[in-house]
């Protein structure tokens, strides 16, 4: 049995993309120690950017799927902490440059109504050979995702304002409205930012630089 490294192990998390902005869990700082086992088995301790993200499971079940694609690798183990807590000093020098890079094309959007705004969902969901799923916009520039923001993405659906969007993301996450508006308004704003949501009145060109 050929030893597995923790290199091909970190390689294979920088598919996996955090649910709240295209960079991945490596380039964020949320992966702390990778430990490999003599017999293979892998020990991850991670952490998330904030305590209340209700995509925990979704993320951790993500990172586990891309784990297991390493040949050789035996049982997956990864554990949440919060100790050090993450701070945006965590991430890589390049993540923060694509960081300032998404910023510096928000000059002005408009801000998401909460009262108003009728988010309608546009571009295409892609399914990739590995199961893993992409949403891409016009420009065929794909942001990875997870069942929950697909879910979330297709509920927009021109029809609902965002405290009926806020209703249905805490059915499907088990969670008080309370605990997810934060999030979907995080949510909205990023999948808007991808030219993944429309907003009918606001002019939606994507806050991302495309690569023509």
């Amino acid at each position: 049995m050929s030893a597995v490294s923790p290199q091909a192990i970190e390689d294979s998390l920088k598919q996996c993309m955090d649910p709240e902005v295209p960079l991945n869990i490596v380039e964020m700082g949320l992966i702390y120690r990778i430990d490999v086992a003599e017999n293979n088995d892998v020990n991850i301790k991670m952490t998330m950017t904030t305590q209340g993200c209700p995509l925990h499971e979704t993320l951790v079940s993500d990172a586990t799927r891309f784990v297991k694609k390493v040949p050789g690798v035996n049982n997956v183990n990864i554990e949440i902490v919060w100790d050090p807590p993450w701070s945006m000093d965590k991430m890589s020098e390049e993540a923060k440059i694509k960081i300032k890079n998404m910023g510096a094309g928000m000059n002005t959007p408009a801000p998401i109504n909460y009262e108003t705004a009728l988010p309608q969902g546009v571009g295409k969901l892609v399914q990739q050979e590995d199961g893993s799923m992409v949403l891409a916009n016009e420009h065929d520039q794909g942001f990875m995702v997870n069942q929950a923001i697909v879910d979330f993405w297709k509920s927009c659906n021109g029809q609902r304002k965002v405290t009926d969007l806020v209703e249905i993301f805490a059915q499907q996450t088990g969670l008080q409205r309370n605990q997810v508006e934060k999030e979907v308004m995080q949510l909205l704003q990023q999948l808007r930012d991808g030219g993944l949501i429309a907003i009918a009145g606001q002019p939606d060109t994507p806050n991302v630089e495309f690569k023509k």
